[in-house]
């Protein structure tokens, strides 16, 4: 949250940021007194840079609601790392799907977060664990472990430092506890996770590697704890990362 003062010496593009920050992942559109309570600005001041975005197509309005708009999404299509990713790891996320039956997510590491970049539903009725650009806490996902086990020791230190914010009963805390988990990861080829991330859920995620053995993202399976078979879909996740680790190298050499 911005502090109170924090208005006095700010740009424009400061102000942009905080209107688009404004918004949480679960919002079903917000109204400009909303945005400005949230952004720590002057509603005066929210509204002329809300009207200037929708004018952009960068906010929707419908009625007195703003929601973020369409050419956002176009835009972060263009991104050209998880746009690549994205292409060539659906088709086999959609054969891990119908191998296991269970939803599949694809995220990718930003700061202490994972990032979802692609999700294939279980079926009509899954819920996913977020939505496609929504966040994750990286420490207590197996997606977010999956993508510390290989990554270098100066973004690992991240996570060395003071308790970890609890999202259940069963979330690791500890940062010695968290760090503990992640040779054992790099050895085997998958991380678990059961009811850290949401109470009754389990997943298990392998890292999706570079040719230099960094890691461009993980995969996951999610479901039920009582669904997923650890001991079975872990190498089943872990054979599906290296072939998208596979086809993603080739796809950069053509």
């Amino acid at each position: 949250m911005r502090t109170a003062d924090w208005t006095s010496s700010v740009t424009v593009l400061d102000r942009v940021t905080a209107v688009f920050d404004a918004f949480g992942e679960h919002d079903d559109g917000l109204g400009v007194s909303e945005l400005a309570r949230r952004a720590n600005l002057p509603k005066s001041t929210v509204s002329r840079i809300a009207a200037d975005l929708v004018d952009q197509r960068l906010l929707d309005r419908e009625g007195d609601k703003l929601y973020l708009g369409v050419r956002l999404f176009e835009l972060g299509q263009t991104v050209v790392r998880p746009r690549m990713l994205r292409q060539v790891a659906l088709p086999v996320m959609a054969d891990l799907r119908h191998a296991t039956g269970l939803t599949v997510h694809l995220g990718v590491l930003e700061g202490s977060d994972v990032v979802v970049i692609a999700i294939v539903r279980a079926g009509s009725g899954a819920t996913p664990m977020a939505r496609v650009g929504g966040r994750l806490p990286a420490h207590a996902t197996a997606l977010g472990k999956a993508l510390l086990a290989f990554s270098p020791q100066q973004v690992v230190n991240r996570f060395a430092s003071g308790r970890l914010a609890p999202r259940t009963p069963d979330t690791i805390t500890e940062p010695s506890a968290l760090l503990r988990e992640l040779p054992e990861i790099r050895r085997i080829g998958w991380a678990a996770e059961q009811g850290e991330f949401t109470i009754g859920g389990g997943c298990t995620a392998s890292a999706i590697l570079a040719s230099d053995s960094t890691p461009l993202a993980a995969m996951s399976v999610t479901g039920s704890i009582g669904a997923v078979d650890f001991d079975r879909l872990g190498p089943l996740v872990q054979a599906a990362a290296l072939a998208v680790s596979r086809r993603f190298g080739a796809s950069r050499l053509r």
